[in-house]
């Protein structure tokens, strides 16, 4: 049995930071634990670490697919799984990063994934709720979700449509909820430390990396996707992209999509901080504001790793 830390909270609070200094005093690797981050070219809008960042610790599951892929949970646990065996037989730290509950809960909960089989009646559960779908838009389409599995509704963001239809699906052909699928025994032992920081304080923190990133270019960044035909791809359902596509259709202002962006990251934010409060064991640690230190975590982990 392996030993894990996986540093986990909503966007815009420090996890990158906190992960390198972890993993430079403690002899680790970042597997990232990120449903965007998977993706090539997409840099700015996934707030992705930079070559300087990582300081030389080797990250994991980081610009693996082209835009064009689909990358699925079960593929993220099979590769984050071999990550996890490479890194602890070399005497090292595995660390899993992000914010994505639903990829790390696959790992700490060995959920069974990709049970049912692609018959013909998962297919024509699909199309059903496709057409529901083209008809009356994502967000009537995502409540249908919220009305037969709250949780599984809270951790898939509304825009995220070929999930939501995922999800559906499972449900219709297990005759279970998608939050409540199999779990057994990880065969793993996994420390969970979560950061997060009083709730204003947090949105004012996200409104402010938005504007970064329209600095650096995230308009550039998303336009290329829109070209790639981003609208119909999965990589183009990620926040800070698909907020864009209507200006750049005509459809919208430019403060009116970068707005936004910021109300869909908040409201992400909180998601992500209900999924990891609701369906994780997580010890809490707020740096943000200086109630907690690094040096408090990793005497933490520290500790943990020698028991």
């Amino acid at each position: 049995m392996s030993k894990v830390v996986a540093i986990v909270g909503p966007t815009a609070v420090g996890k990158t930071a906190l992960s390198i200094e972890i993993a430079t005093a403690l002899n680790g690797e970042v597997i990232s634990g990120d449903s965007m981050q998977v993706y090539k070219h997409l840099d700015i809008g996934t707030a992705k670490v930079t070559t300087e960042e990582m300081a030389g610790i080797p990250h994991h599951l980081i610009d693996i697919c082209d835009v064009e892929q689909q990358y699925s949970v079960a593929k993220f646990k099979q590769e984050a799984n071999s990550w996890i065996e490479k890194i602890s037989n070399a005497k090292r730290l595995p660390l899993i990063v992000g914010g994505t509950g639903f990829y790390l809960q696959s790992l700490t909960n060995n959920l069974s994934l990709g049970g049912h089989q692609d018959n013909d009646r998962s297919a024509i559960i699909r199309q059903h709720w496709q057409k529901i779908l083209e008809a009356n838009g994502a967000h009537y389409l995502w409540q249908q979700l919220e009305k037969k599995d709250r949780q599984a509704a809270m951790a898939i963001p509304e825009n995220n449509s070929r999930r939501v239809i995922r999800a559906l699906e499972v449900i219709e052909t297990s005759g279970r909820l998608f939050s409540q699928q199999h779990q057994a025994q990880s065969m793993d032992d996994f420390l969970l430390i979560g950061l997060t920081t009083a709730r204003p304080v947090l949105y004012d923190r996200i409104n402010h990396r938005v504007d970064l990133m329209m600095k650096s270019g995230l308009i550039d960044e998303a336009k290329w996707l829109y070209d790639k035909g981003g609208i119909e791809l999965p990589a183009g359902k990620g926040i800070g992209y698909h907020e864009l596509f209507p200006y750049f259709a005509g459809k919208c202002s430019l403060d009116d999509a970068v707005n936004k962006i910021k109300q869909d990251s908040r409201h992400y934010a909180k998601r992500q901080l209900t999924w990891f409060r609701n369906k994780m064991d997580v010890h809490w640690f707020d740096l943000v504001s200086g109630q907690n230190n690094t040096n408090e975590i990793k005497q933490f982990i520290s500790s943990w790793l020698k028991n």
